[in-house]
């Protein structure tokens, strides 16, 4: 348990911390499920639209520390050569 000032003010400033990541990570999957949903129907414009609506939304995931860059061009180019096989 917190007993200093500095560590009481930790634990809150942790405690927002995790609601906020919790909900931008959740804010991520949806977008991310969109486009899965798109693939798995097999319209390949449909889940260009989602995958462009997407991008964004990782990209902000990196920026405020909720995603490794890495894991988020990772995510885009696997997600990209599928939406690009289905027009193939």
């Amino acid at each position: 348990m917190a007993n200093s000032p500095q560590s009481k003010k930790r634990a809150r400033q942790n405690a927002r911390r995790y609601a906020v990541n919790k909900a931008r990570r959740s804010r991520i999957r949806t977008f991310l499920r969109n486009v899965e949903e798109a693939i798995a129907a097999g319209d390949q414009a449909v889940a260009a639209a989602a995958l462009r609506s997407a991008q964004p939304e990782l990209m902000r995931g990196v920026s405020k520390g909720v995603l490794h860059k890495n894991t988020v061009a990772r995510k885009m180019s696997r997600l990209s050569s599928r939406v690009k096989a289905l027009g193939a």
